[in-house]
């Protein structure tokens, strides 16, 4: 161990919004808290996240009508057989509490908006709004000298370094190339973030998962909560009775700390781990078909929680939060992911296998499109799909990372990403499909496409589609015939939002030993815990909503549940060192 010792009530491993909710909960209880990241910046994959929270029973969709019964038989649905009761009976117990006082007890803001449709609009309970919030934009410079050592967007998802947000904002970049409102709209959004950028280093309006973690960074700071960057925890420390009592931290702030009421393991799963995924991952048994665009998931709350008795949870239908991604190489050399979470709901592109045929709904969410795609690869040795564009497409929304007209694809060309041919059978061939199936595939989608409808998905169908779409695009918003050439297609493969399947827990969020007992002391949220939802994925922010409430709930109960298994000793306030 390290001969320099540190002291605190409770250690936090991860600063994304798991570990940032426990760490401002239980510092305005008094309690001394350090938020111990492995990385040289604050705000985990939640900083580069959307920020959404699917957090249902919040008071929008209380006001709205929204029932405990509709929410449940919804959750109920999507998780299938693994519905695990008493932990979605916690979370929806705790929501009202959890998103109440983060907006009134500390800096973050929440937008409630007129339209955030759960990601399954067909099924029993689904609602097309009241369920899922978002960080309000934020002033970065809230963070004064915490500024620079916020995670930076991910370069790939901004649009020449702003990040638009779900909505109204995106909306407008969607159509900036077709309206003079949305190009000035647009333009003056670039220039601010280029002229913040080169005089500041970074621009001073955060969006999306950039915000919330500005705002709790920002609080973190007010109530004096220590945030040590590179410092990776390396063992947890427990005692003879075998209560938690802290951890070894590597680094730059290499010491053993000794916590009073335990440690929360919040650094994220284990989706770049490739030996866990091949354990774990059907499609990925030998840990090479995979491309995870977190950061920092690297299998941390394993191998922290293993020597303890701690294990994975793998009652879960789906083992990880799936979202389709192009991999490519960048000009310098390094590999690059753009996730498609949201690009090819869009009118005129579809998506195919290399037998050129259609294997999804183009609409769905990208975690039931993933499903999908994992399914029809079964048995192959990679998994792949190809996102499939004419030149209507291309000029008015392009393909995700390759911009649409005005901008010039040679880049995107010759970075791999994008695939350009003069017709389908050229483009058939430059990328691996079979011409026929393709032009028979294009055939049928366009005879209903014309029509504004999908017979063999019914995509467009429903309020989610429609969001994902464009709603300026008539008769369907999802729906428009492929059949100008030049084509253009970029490959996709398998990635993640984090995995599902993380560390078994209890309703306190205590992780559970080999014989399903709480190990005292020990704590697990976000993706580093086990899903709440059995494997499905219900809206926007399925993974931030319960690592937010289940944050705050370890914040507020860790003092209580100390003093259950220590005694009154743990009441005692530790100074820190």
């Amino acid at each position: 161990m390290s001969p320099k010792t540190v002291k605190c009530d409770l250690l936090i491993a991860g600063s994304g919004a798991a570990g940032m909710a426990a760490a401002l909960k239980a510092a305005s209880e008094g309690h001394s808290v350090i938020v111990a990241e492995k990385s040289q910046w604050l705000g985990g994959t939640t900083a580069i996240s959307g920020g959404w929270a699917w957090v249902p029973g919040n008071k929008q969709g209380v006001a709205e009508g929204d029932t405990r019964e509709e929410i449940e038989t919804y959750i109920r649905a999507l998780a299938e057989d693994c519905f695990k009761a008493e932990m979605v009976e916690t979370f929806l117990d705790e929501v009202p509490e959890a998103i109440d006082w983060l907006e009134r007890e500390t800096d973050v803001e929440f937008v409630y908006p007129e339209m955030a449709p759960d990601y399954q609009m067909d099924v029993p309970g689904a609602k097309a709004s009241g369920r899922a919030i978002s960080g309000k934009m934020a002033d970065a410079r809230m963070l004064g000298t915490n500024r620079l050592r916020l995670r930076p967007y991910l370069d790939t998802y901004t649009v020449f370094g702003y990040m638009p947000e779900v909505g109204p904002d995106i909306g407008e970049f969607l159509h900036a190339n077709q309206s003079w409102k949305s190009f000035v709209y647009v333009t003056k959004k670039l220039l601010k973030t280029w002229a913040e950028t080169a005089v500041f280093r970074r621009s001073f309006d955060r969006t999306n998962g950039n915000s919330l973690m500005v705002r709790m960074v920002s609080s973190a700071a007010k109530l004096g909560i220590r945030m040590w960057t590179g410092t990776p925890v390396t063992k947890i420390v427990r005692n003879e009775h075998g209560s938690v009592t802290g951890a070894v931290l590597g680094g730059a702030q290499a010491c053993t700390v000794e916590a009073r009421l335990g440690v929360v393991i919040a650094a994220g799963g284990y989706s770049a781990d490739a030996a866990l995924r091949g354990q774990h991952w059907r499609h990925d048994p030998q840990g090479h078909n995979h491309f995870t665009p977190t950061v920092g998931h690297d299998g941390d709350n394993v191998r922290l929680a293993a020597p303890l008795g701690g294990h994975v949870d793998t009652a879960v239908h789906e083992p990880a939060a799936w979202a389709p991604v192009t991999v490519f190489t960048g000009l310098r050399g390094q590999q690059r992911i753009f996730p498609h979470l949201r690009a090819f709901g869009l009118p005129g592109l579809i998506a195919v296998n290399r037998r050129g045929e259609r294997f999804a709904n183009e609409s769905s969410s990208y975690h039931d499109f993933g499903v999908a795609m994992i399914r029809d690869n079964t048995g192959a040795d990679d998994t792949v799909g190809y996102i499939i564009a004419d030149s209507k497409a291309m000029r008015k929304y392009g393909i995700g990372y390759a911009k649409p007209w005005p901008i010039p694809q040679g880049y995107f060309k010759k970075t791999g990403f994008l695939h350009r041919a003069d017709t389908v059978e050229e483009l058939a061939d430059k990328i691996g499909v079979d011409a026929r199936g393709l032009k028979k595939t294009l055939a049928e989608f366009n005879s209903g496409a014309a029509r504004g409808e999908d017979p063999k998905f019914n995509r467009g169908s429903n309020w989610f589609h429609h969001f994902k779409g464009d709603m300026a695009h008539t008769p369907n918003p999802n729906l428009e015939p492929i059949d100008k050439g030049p084509y253009y297609a970029a490959r996709i493969q398998m990635g993640d939002l984090g995995a599902y399947s993380g560390l078994a827990v209890d309703p306190h969020s205590r992780v559970l030993d080999q014989d399903d007992r709480p190990i005292p002391g020990l704590f697990a949220a976000g993706s580093a815990a086990v899903s709440i939802f059995g494997g499905g994925y219900p809206g926007y922010g399925a993974n931030i909503g319960p690592a937010l409430v289940f944050g705050y709930t370890i914040g507020r109960d860790a003092a209580g549940l100390a003093r259950q298994s220590h005694g009154p000793a743990a009441t005692e306030t530790s100074k820190g060192a």
